[in-house]
């Protein structure tokens, strides 16, 4: 059985992202995260791991959406 919540750590490594940006993220509450123990430790729960990047992917699609890609990129530079 996995774990419901998650230290900062392993949210880091499943995003792929240094364990600074996940406190970045939980701290402006982007994503959210609870602060738990006398030493405050934060954790996030799994599925709201899962709503975040959710929420990432329909962000990103309205964001293509709005920008799409006018013709083929110049790779001339390459």
């Amino acid at each position: 059985m996995e774990p419901r919540f998650l230290p900062l750590s392993d949210v880091a490594e499943q995003l792929n992202v240094s364990a600074s940006q996940v406190y970045h993220l939980v701290r402006s509450g982007e994503l959210r995260g609870i602060k738990i123990g006398g030493r405050g430790q934060w954790r996030v729960e799994r599925v709201e791991l899962e709503r975040y990047i959710e929420r990432m992917y329909a962000e990103t699609a309205a964001w293509i959406q709005a920008n799409p890609l006018t013709g083929e990129p110049d790779l001339s530079d390459n």
